[in-house]
């Protein structure tokens, strides 16, 4: 049984060895240090930029010339005059933003001796504690969901030991001051970019509460001296309101949860932190099982995996994205981008944003199995706003009805075609989010609630479509165009094309989820017309040459430059969506497989992420562990389990996450698979709280490879189709409903 624990003997070298601690919106890695302790913040709203609406005036007179272009085979052509004439204008998107650092300078003898550095996701605390000058110090770190701040208490098991030096820095344009001898504050902007000039003022601060001791203010820091205990709050805010609104007061919302949480003690602030974290946490727990490798400490564990049997850290691993979900993605604040909410750069990798054709999806293929469906509702106020911005592309663009998202978007609910053609002509960015939130409404207790708040979204997704997709030449099929398959080249040095495998299986799973809503709705004869419309003439999946599952309508994907890609697109059929199984389409599965052989398994932390889940479908949990150890080792993981693209992006640590579940347990629509992945070294384990499709939790234990105890309990009414191996048995719930199975008496035998 995993013990959700990370720890280490030697403090953080490099920003990703340190501590993640966040509450969705407040953000701060631990490095501790024992003389220099350092705390880098994130606040989600703090980006650069402000409100802008990157369109460009002259795309939709360029489009038809680009479209023939595609047609007639001339991509190379067809690409150079997107370039040209297609692009947002700004081409790049804002970025996320750090706002700066706690600093504390620990006034005692170095000679530091029984070190030990822990993060503990029950508690979401992290703690460091080591023996100086025969005294041991300890700080505790836990930022609240409850009162909104930051808490760090340093102290020592001899009286009046604390003395330190304390500051704020900040690698953004502002000022310090020191409010008495209890508090620092910086405030200051953010940066302007791409020719968008700042729109959000930011302020940090702290207020310092000490027993016994003294506090004196000097060269705009706080020295301590002599506390037997010592408390420091920080907080962190923007003038970020919403997307089109950043009339925000950021120094009185600092000022207003500082002066509450400091009427309060560190135990109470804990109590209350510690309470909502688990209440969040402990829907779910998870156990592969042990060895002695799980004695090691988390970065011996790390380097050795690949090696020695560990499956404790997988555990661990799927535990340390619940905690990264719960810690960056709360309902009132920002989705996780590209490093959920933690980001030391003020040029970081991509933006730091929130990329569209993959990364952002697969940041929430967790939350549904791992039984955390309010960390999704981030998303869902993002689509919403995106829906609004994206309405003026989709006119401006294409003279389309609806609203359409790129490949990217960021704090300022962007949605034109960035970064270049090469990248960014890809028009179902929003067509995914949709097809993905509609298809999460199922793991709900109330889905219907959820869909309908969704379904005016979803229609302006769907009417974007009816007006984009455009008859294939020489055939009754309707296609994208200009597209491309995320983000790869095909043979005729170009991506642009038309009709990527991607975009009609995209396609062809929204509109068969939206068809149902419109009609449960009512009185959307209209739109049930022209889904109707569509459906039949999406270009089915097509099987090339070397029997591989064909990226493109053209048979091209042995001659792509890239044969190795990172990315796999054309097998979203396989994963996240069910279009292609191995039991209703074989063929296809069989296909999917060929494609997964030629592309490779080594790929960057997230596109090693998406394999697992691709071989968990396929059933093949030995190869599916192969990639687990691919992921799970330093080349792919930091030594704080953050996952390495390289640099560190978020997105595998979800979709490794959501991969070890997928071997473990397999939920389509009104069935239920049981251990389809499961690889000889996990031969004994348990899920408890896994949440499949119909809103139902499963607890499962096994044993030899083979379930021996099941519970499945129901919020609705449901039926579903439970299934081991060749064996299958029908369960009907009723709403709050529960039903348990001793599976070696009566299931599976």
């Amino acid at each position: 049984m995993t013990d959700n624990l990370l720890w280490y003997d030697s403090p953080a070298r490099l920003w990703t060895d340190a501590l993640p601690l966040g509450n969705g919106r407040l953000g701060a890695m631990v490095f501790g240090d024992p003389l220099s302790e350092r705390l880098q913040i994130n606040e989600s709203t703090f980006w650069a930029g402000g409100p802008y609406q990157p369109v460009n005036p002259e795309a939709f007179d360029h489009l038809q010339e680009v479209r023939e272009l595609v047609f007639a085979g001339s991509y190379a052509e067809a690409e150079a005059l997107a370039e040209k004439h297609l692009m947002a204008r700004p081409i790049k998107q804002m970025s996320y933003q750090p706002i700066g650092d706690l600093r504390i300078d620990l006034l005692h003898p170095d000679g530091v001796t029984e070190y030990r550095r822990t993060l503990d996701l029950d508690t979401a605390t992290a703690t460091i504690s080591y023996v100086a000058g025969g005294t041991r110090f300890v700080r505790d770190a836990f930022v609240s969901p409850v009162d909104g701040i930051l808490a760090l208490r340093l102290w020592a098991d001899r009286p009046n030991s604390v003395n330190c030096r304390i500051s704020l820095n900040s690698p953004q344009q502002g000022r310090s001051a020191v409010n008495g001898a209890e508090g620092l504050t910086f405030s200051g902007t953010g940066k302007a970019e791409m020719g968008i000039p700042s729109a959000l003022r930011f302020a940090f601060g702290i207020r310092v509460v000490s027993t016994g001791g003294s506090i004196a203010s000097a060269d705009g820091s706080l020295l301590v001296e002599g506390a037997a205990d010592l408390l420091i709050l920080l907080d962190a805010a923007t003038s970020f309101r919403r997307y089109d609104d950043v009339t925000g007061d950021p120094d009185g919302d600092v000022a207003r949860r500082l002066a509450r949480a400091g009427q309060r003690s560190f135990d109470a602030l804990r109590e209350a932190h510690v309470a909502e974290h688990r209440r969040l946490f402990h829907g779910f727990s998870i156990d592969l099982g042990s060895t002695p490798a799980a004695s090691l400490s988390t970065d011996r564990r790390i380097e050795g995996f690949a090696q020695v049997e560990d499956p404790a850290l997988a555990a661990l691993y799927v535990q340390f994205a619940r905690y990264l979900m719960i810690s960056s993605s709360r309902p009132g604040t920002q989705p996780a981008n590209l490093q959920g909410i933690w980001n030391e750069e003020t040029d970081p990798p991509w933006g730091s944003k929130y990329t569209a054709n993959i990364n952002l999806q697969m940041n929430y293929w967790l939350p549904g199995p791992a039984n955390l469906p309010e960390c999704i509702a981030p998303l869902v106020e993002m689509v919403e706003e995106l829906s609004e911005t994206g309405r003026t592309t989709a006119q401006v663009h294409y003279r389309a009805r609806g609203w359409v998202l790129h490949h990217n978007t960021d704090l300022w609910r962007a949605t034109g075609p960035i970064d270049g053609a090469q990248w960014g002509l890809w028009p179902t960015g929003g067509v995914w989010l949709m097809t993905q939130l509609l298809d999460l409404c199922d793991y709900l207790d109330d889905p219907d609630k959820m869909r309908r708040r969704l379904f005016p979204v979803a229609k302006g997704a769907a009417e974007f479509l009816f007006d984009v997709l455009i008859p294939m030449p020489g055939s009754d099929y309707l296609v994208t165009n200009p597209s491309l398959s995320p983000e790869n080249v095909h043979p005729h040095g170009a991506s642009i094309c038309a009709g990527p495998a991607m975009d009609n299986q995209l396609i062809r799973d929204f509109l068969s989820l939206l068809r149902p809503l419109a009609v449960e709705v009512g009185g959307e004869d209209k739109l049930v017309s022209e889904i109707d419309h569509v459906l039949p003439r999406l270009d089915p999946d097509r099987i090339g040459s070397a029997g591989q599952l064909q990226e493109w309508l053209e048979d091209w994907d042995l001659q792509a430059p890239e044969i190795h890609h990172r990315h796999v697109s054309h097998l979203y059929g396989l994963y996240p969506s069910w279009q292609i199984d191995m039991d209703r389409t074989p063929d296809l599965a069989a296909a999917a497989r060929r494609s997964l052989e030629i592309r490779g398994d080594a790929a960057t932390g997230w596109g090693i992420g998406w394999r697992i889940n691709l071989w968990a479908r396929l059933r093949d949990g030995e190869h599916a562990l192969d990639v687990v150890k691919l992921l799970l080792r330093p080349q792919r993981t930091y030594t704080n389990l953050f996952d390495s693209h390289p640099p560190f992006q978020i997105d595998g640590n979800f979709g490794g996450a959501a991969g070890i579940l997928e071997m473990l347990a397999q939920s389509r629509p009104h069935e239920l698979r049981l251990l389809p992945a499961l690889p000889r070294e996990w031969p004994v384990g348990s899920l408890i709280g896994l949440r499949v499709r119909g809103g139902m939790t499963l607890d499962l234990h096994w044993k030899d490879g083979r379930p021996t105890k099941l519970k499945l309990s129901a919020p609705r009414d449901v039926e579903t189709i439970v299934r081991f191996a060749d064996a299958r048995q029908k369960i009907k719930l009723s709403a709050g409903a529960a039903v348990e199975i001793d599976c070696t008496a009566e299931l599976f035998r």
